[in-house]
């Protein structure tokens, strides 16, 4: 008895602790420090030590902050939603429509300032918006898509009060992740959508993290899944952009890397099967989750170019 009474003590022991990792894990993964405190290492440069040590502090996640401003004339705009988000309004004279830019995770507005530039070679005025937690808006965590779907349906409604009725939204990583579930919960209805590289389900990204650190994924990916979802009030295995890539509204452009360590194939071609038509998917051979890179920018310009060439502008 005494043997059992000591074994059962032990699991009981060994299930707190691997939870309180997972807690802690989940926590500065979605909650950001503060922006002087060094970004820790993507998984794949870590060391052996390095990757030991994490195990018991969690990653350094600094909050994210603009690293420049728009060359061009801008306009700082706020919108109200899951606190006061900070937007720039960059305008295209004799614009047809406007893009609105969502960024990725632990991102921020300045890294889609060249995007932002070829949207309005193209001839649309630009909204870059700063999730809540980054840049220049309220908060200090990230949701990881959740929440953030719900900014992107105050950002669209925003704009629609404006009078502008030709709506592009434009996210990479967790920001097309947040207009997939946009369209999905609330119906808006955009002219169009271009998406780079949404993961499949959130599970499924944080085993990519594991992955890249070459250590198992179970069960810690399973726990620190649940735990961020608990931190955030909702069930993150059910955070899943392909089933809300079902219920999208308007042709859809689907961009993916096929070098990304980040986003598999599978989730990817799982998210375009489910999109509603028209839509088109592109897939970049030498691109990884990063399809904006130097290499592929030109590629980018002529897919999108050509994508929103085809669309009919709302009257």
């Amino acid at each position: 008895m005494k043997n059992r009474a000591k074994l059962i003590l032990i699991i009981m022991v060994a299930l707190v602790a691997i939870n309180a990792v997972a807690f802690l894990h989940a926590y500065t993964f979605t909650h950001f420090s503060s922006p002087d405190v060094v970004r820790t290492k993507d998984p794949e440069e870590l060391s052996v030590f390095a990757k030991a040590g994490l195990l018991f502090t969690g990653i350094d996640n600094p909050r994210p902050q603009a690293k420049e401003q728009p060359a061009d004339a801008f306009e700082t705009i706020y919108v109200q939603s899951s606190g006061k988000l900070q937007c720039w309004r960059i305008a295209q004279p004799g614009a047809k429509g406007t893009v609105i830019l969502f960024h990725g995770y632990a991102g921020e507005r300045s890294s889609l300032l060249s995007r932002a530039a070829e949207f309005r070679k193209m001839g649309y005025h630009t909204l870059l918006v700063d999730f809540y937690g980054s840049g220049g808006s309220e908060g200090n965590s990230t949701s990881v898509g959740y929440t953030e779907a719900t900014q992107v349906k105050d950002c669209f409604d925003h704009l629609a009060t404006t009078g502008e009725q030709n709506i592009i939204l434009f996210g990479t990583s967790m920001g097309a992740v947040a207009v997939l579930k946009a369209m999905s919960d609330y119906g808006i209805k955009p002219t169009a959508t271009v998406l780079e590289c949404p993961f499949g389900s959130l599970y499924n990204t944080v085993c990519a993290r594991f992955n890249l650190m070459h250590v198992p994924s179970f069960p810690m990916a399973g726990l620190l899944t649940f735990w961020g979802g608990v931190q955030h009030g909702y069930w993150a295995f059910a955070h899943n952009p392909a089933d809300y890539a079902g219920r999208a509204t308007g042709p859809t452009l689907l961009l993916f890397g096929a070098q990304d360590e980040r986003v598999t194939v599978a989730e990817t071609e799982r998210i375009f099967a489910n999109l509603p038509q028209p839509k088109t998917l592109k897939i970049y051979p030498d691109a990884g989750h990063n399809v904006f890179s130097p290499g592929n920018q030109s590629a980018w310009v002529h897919d999108v170019e050509a994508f929103v060439g085809t669309l009919t502008p709302s009257s």
